[in-house]
């Protein structure tokens, strides 16, 4: 395991081709999801300074309902609960699928956590074909991700070993 990660330069993608296989060296061998994610999120606010990085996981709360969790993350306080279908996380986690929002403000029901959020983008985590949560980044610029970010972050929740 790397104990420290090797901040890239260049394109977009040329970024996430060279933080790939440090997070795969974090991550491989390493059973505990919260540590994996911990360094995950880590790792991704160090390479891109973006204004939040971090994890919900879906969770039954105390009425059995299930929610989205706050995890892991790198930022400022963030929400701790959030409903299916709720914001731009709740949303995904109901449509499955990852959601890129240019302008937060414009996304119907976007919950403002902090009102320096501009721009957010969520991905689905599946494991063994069953949602558990959603990877958020949010950034204080508008329209800062795009379908290069999409597909990189996409194989970035891939490497996280099921628990």
């Amino acid at each position: 395991m790397s104990e420290e990660i090797k901040i890239a330069i260049g394109s977009k993608a040329e970024q996430y081709q060279a933080l790939i296989p440090q997070i795969k060296g974090l991550v491989e061998g390493e059973p505990d999801l919260i540590a994996n994610l911990s360094n995950i999120a880590a790792a991704l606010k160090f390479q891109f300074n973006w204004f939040w990085v971090g994890f919900y996981l879906i969770k039954k709360s105390k009425n059995k309902e299930e929610e989205l969790v706050l995890a892991p993350f790198q930022g400022p306080i963030a929400c701790t609960r959030i409903a299916k279908g709720r914001g731009v996380c709740g949303t995904c986690w109901l449509q499955e699928k990852t959601l890129i929002v240019p302008n937060v403000e414009e996304f119907s029901g976007h919950i403002a956590c902090n009102s320096l959020s501009k721009s957010e983008i969520v991905i689905p985590i599946f494991q063994n074909n069953t949602m558990i949560g959603v990877l958020d980044i949010d950034d204080d610029k508008y329209d800062q991700f795009d379908a290069t970010d999409q597909q990189y972050l996409e194989e970035i929740v891939r490497l996280i070993p099921s628990s």
